[in-house]
């Protein structure tokens, strides 16, 4: 945003300081991915540039690492077990989270508070710990190391992130128009689903949306309450690092930067409909 004509020099001096700060922390963030996307291209098998890259000869570079994880059995196997987690899990968090932020977005829920912070505790309890629970509490009942357990311990985590987000939304909610709709003799169940979901399906999906990138980019707690068998594509990259470097972890993780890009798109365009729903102009 551009400064006013009558902008002061300290203002002037402050706002480019500002935009120098701005751009450096973005450069810090973003510089280490983005060398990811040409290393993933390397001819030879290592995790750095050489003289040939860094010369931009053209037998320096190949796409073999992509075509060794669209065909490798174990990288589809573990594509396989992702999304099929993800897929469920999210399901199952967003059923939840949304259940849930309905019921705390009622003035007069009690012990709100305390139950909230219950909901989100996932979010703060280091990762480790949750998994080390889930794994003694799922060999107890036998769903360590099966699909059912990996499910519910992924949903367990993205949870949390389904009911900050409808919460958000519901804390706009313009709640004349369910008692609008009541007194023109619309019945609650009717009343919920065709005023009330309309309204806040932006945010559920948004909240799908992070549920299941929570649950596809999960590695610690997989570690733990799976197996081979529920080997994912982090689980996949993880074990890679550990026993066999190839620049085709550098490919999976170019893709998967993509498709989270693809996925954070998806939420501003999402943020922005629920905003021109509510009736807020947005930025």
């Amino acid at each position: 945003m551009a400064l006013p004509i009558h902008a002061s020099i300290g203002e002037h001096i402050w706002h480019y300081c500002f935009i120098a700060i701005c751009v450096s922390v973005f450069f810090f963030l973003i510089f280490p991915i983005l060398i990811i996307f040409p290393l993933s291209f390397n001819q030879q098998p290592y995790f750095s540039f050489t003289a040939e890259m860094l010369r931009l000869q053209p037998d320096a570079y190949t796409t073999k690492w992509y075509q060794e994880f669209f065909t490798s059995l174990n990288w589809q196997g573990a594509v396989k077990n992702s999304f099929i987690i993800a897929f469920f899990s999210t399901i199952i968090s967003t059923f939840l989270g949304t259940l849930a932020a309905l019921g705390l977005s009622r003035p007069d829920f009690p012990f709100k508070t305390t139950i909230m912070g219950l909901l989100i505790s996932p979010m703060v309890v280091p990762l480790i710990i949750s998994a080390a629970g889930m794994f003694f509490f799922y060999s107890r009942i036998g769903l360590q190391g099966t699909h059912v357990g990996v499910i519910l311990a992924h949903s367990a985590l993205a949870t949390p992130f389904v009911v900050i987000v409808v919460t958000a939304t519901l804390s706009g909610f313009d709640h004349s128009l369910t008692r609008a709709a009541a007194s023109l003799g619309s019945p609650p169940t009717h009343t919920f689903f065709h005023v009330t979901v309309p309204l806040i399906i932006p945010g559920v999906i948004s909240g799908a949306l992070f549920a299941f990138i929570t649950s596809f980019d999960e590695v610690v707690v997989v570690l733990f309450v799976g197996s081979y068998n529920q080997r994912t594509i982090p689980w996949q990259m993880f074990s890679g690092i550990r026993e066999q470097i190839s620049p085709t972890i550098m490919a999976v993780a170019t893709i998967l930067i993509t498709m989270s890009v693809i996925l954070l798109i998806l939420l501003e365009l999402l943020r922005r409909r629920n905003e021109r729903l509510r009736g807020i102009t947005p930025h």
